[in-house]
């Protein structure tokens, strides 16, 4: 798969060509209609409608439609319009076609969402050449914001948790052993880095590493997990990409007896995603991870973000880290829509972002001046159940965490 995407990703040199002459155009085409209509702002929404990322594009969406009723008259006088286009899947292929026919045909002032790492990775050249200011609302394999200088990332880089992680069993945990298990794609291969890095770095050992299948269907995780358990690690750190991953992991580790056998199931918040949680049960009970949100967050943003949540999309329904960086990632749009008086230069738009701070319902992010990347909180989560609920204690914090794959020059993030 990776290759696949690579070389998705390096289309041949004369079809480039011709693209980013498609692009240019229909740029041109749209100069007129965006002079006479200043205040109408469109906005790109690139995200898997169909298939098994379904489930991972909802909470994105709502929370950027959330984001525009709740801040209604703040937005005013402008007018924002999401197009809203399937990328289907994690090959990359379909995300630069919808991509190309957002900046060709529909002449977006804005692109936005990305679930798939392989999908904003095939797609930078398109966005470097459309030249329009391009939010990632999820995908968090690293080096992406250096792919384009019209990237700017609302959600996460893998190493904000995974890097944290690695810190936290060596220090809090007292962890000595660990394996990894991972999703064999981009952000999965970025957590085991991060992961190790930290965790060797402060005395542990990594004794195994597993891939465990890839993005595009849940696989039999019953085989990658008895090989961790055969190597009797303190910790196992696990990565999925959430939806029905995270729910398979849980179930497996479960059935495996692996608590039992005195291993400890740790990880990205991935793998207690806030929309999957409470179906887990009691299943869930002492897991732990690091993230930089859930729904039980205590702050007053959070609070009103959630109640806001629950009043749209029904009390049985709950935000999660996709739905927050929907909704932030709408606030940056905003942001720069406002700063730009509904003129959305993508240079000026970027710059604009570049610094910029928010109260979110996760806490306080900002985005990196030199990275475009954000910079925000990692929490450390024990699950808990709780009278019939599973609920998210945290039960540490680090505040004000930048990517560390860029803050270390890590591969491809140094360039």
């Amino acid at each position: 798969m990776i290759a696949a995407t690579n070389h998705a990703a390096q289309a041949a040199p004369g079809r480039t060509k011709m693209i980013k002459r498609m692009i240019v155009a229909g740029l041109a085409l749209g100069l007129a209609a965006g002079a006479a209509q200043a205040q109408d702002v469109k906005v790109g929404l690139v995200l898997p409608y169909t298939g098994v990322g379904a489930e991972l594009a909802q909470p994105i969406d709502r929370g950027a439609e959330l984001y525009l009723k709740m801040h209604a008259d703040e937005i005013k006088p402008y007018k924002i319009h999401l197009i809203k286009r399937d990328a289907k899947d994690a090959s990359g292929a379909n995300a630069k076609i919808v991509v190309q026919e957002l900046l060709t045909q529909d002449n977006v002032d804005v692109l936005a969402g990305w679930v798939y790492s392989p999908n904003a990775i095939a797609t930078a050249p398109l966005v470097a050449a459309g030249k329009k200011l391009a939010v990632i609302m999820n995908a968090g394999t690293a080096h992406i914001t250096n792919m384009s200088p019209y990237y700017v990332r609302t959600s996460f880089s893998m190493w904000h948790a995974g890097h944290a992680l690695g810190e936290a069993a060596a220090k809090n945990l007292k962890a000595k052993t660990a394996v990894i298990g991972y999703t064999d794609f981009p952000p999965g291969k970025d957590s085991l880095a991060a992961f190790k890095m930290a965790f060797e770095a402060n005395g542990g050992k990594v004794i195994d590493e597993i891939p465990m299948g890839g993005a595009n269907a849940v696989p039999d995780f019953t085989p990658f997990f008895q090989r961790a358990k055969d190597k009797k690690p303190d910790v196992f750190f696990v990565f999925v990409p959430g939806g029905d991953h995270s729910s398979a992991v849980v179930r497996t580790y479960n059935a495996l007896g692996m608590k039992e056998a005195g291993i400890k199931l740790i990880g990205p918040g991935d793998i207690t995603q806030d929309t999957k949680l409470q179906a887990m049960g009691q299943s869930a009970d002492g897991l732990i991870t690091m993230h930089h949100y859930n729904a039980d967050l205590d702050n007053p943003e959070n609070k009103k973000f959630v109640a806001a949540w629950k009043k749209e999309y029904g009390p049985d329904s709950t935000p999660d880290f996709m739905a927050v960086a929907g909704y932030d990632g709408m606030a940056a749009i905003v942001h720069a829509v406002k700063g730009l008086k509904g003129k959305v230069d993508g240079e000026k738009a970027v710059a604009l972002l570049k610094g910029w701070k928010y109260q979110s319902p996760r806490g306080p992010i900002q985005i990196d001046a030199d990275t475009r990347d954000i910079i925000m909180n990692e929490y450390l989560s024990q699950a808990s159940f709780q009278n019939g609920r599973v609920v998210q204690k945290n039960i540490g914090k680090i505040e004000a965490v930048k990517d560390a794959c860029k803050a270390n020059k890590v591969g491809p993030c140094a360039k």
